[in-house]
């Protein structure tokens, strides 16, 4: 009986030390690197210019285009609906939105809160995890679950007024899920049909957003072009 006590009580003992032994959030992420191109590549993106396509059943699909300067702290994103294009631009701690009225173009400041959305935006495009540190984010891991009946490590990455639950293939280590919650508002993205760019690094073609808002899933198809040309004329008002 003792014998059998004492087993116990190492098997808890086990299995209390290993739910406690989490994986590191900065191992989670460098295997994600690792997984896409490697970490090299990663840290000499410097542009990115997304064309992308929005489909939903109960709205009019879309096209949009989106380029991110990261030395310069700007991102362009152009908005084309049936024929006339809106285009949204946050320039270091400047943003604006120009909007089309007949043959002139009506240019308007964009909200502090349109703005900021549009900062986290430049690097959710790439990985929202991207130069966490400096950008004020803690990362977190939380642990080990089930996605879609596959093994996932969920990593906590949570800043000043936004937090992300980022969903990793155990296996594979690509980033599978994307949960953020911004001023009230939940938006789940599940990620899928990774592609090699030209530049060597793996990206998500297809994108699956659903926000507690609408409630409505939106599905995304895009192609990346990362560090081509700028055109400086994109991030001027």
């Amino acid at each position: 009986m003792k014998k059998s006590l004492n087993m116990l009580s190492a098997l808890l003992l086990i299995s209390f030390l290993s739910f406690g032994q989490q994986v590191p959030a900065d191992s989670v992420f460098s295997k994600f690197y690792k997984a896409t191109g490697g970490k090299a590549l990663w840290d000499g993106v410097k542009t990115l210019n997304l064309k992308r396509s929005y489909t939903a059943a109960s709205a009019a699909p879309y096209d949009a285009n989106v380029t991110v300067s990261i030395p310069d702290q700007s991102i362009s994103k152009s908005k084309t609906i049936m024929k006339r294009s809106f285009v949204y631009t946050v320039k270091g701690n400047e943003g604006w939105i120009k909007v089309p009225i007949g043959q002139r173009t009506d240019v308007k400041d964009l909200s502090q809160a349109e703005q900021q959305n549009m900062r986290w935006e430049m690097y959710e495009l790439l990985a929202p995890f991207v130069d966490y540190k400096n950008r004020g984010l803690i990362a977190t891991t939380v642990g080990i679950e089930t996605l879609n009946s596959i093994p996932v490590t969920q990593v906590e990455l949570q800043g000043k007024g936004v937090k992300y639950n980022l969903y990793f293939d155990s296996k594979t280590g690509l980033l599978q899920r994307v949960r953020k919650n911004l001023a009230g508002v939940e938006t789940t993205t599940d990620l899928s049909n990774y592609a090699k760019s030209a530049y060597g690094i793996s990206y998500p073609t297809k994108l699956v957003e659903i926000n507690s808002l609408d409630k409505k899933p939106v599905t995304i198809v895009s192609s990346a072009t990362i560090n081509g040309q700028v055109s400086p004329e994109l991030f001027r008002r």
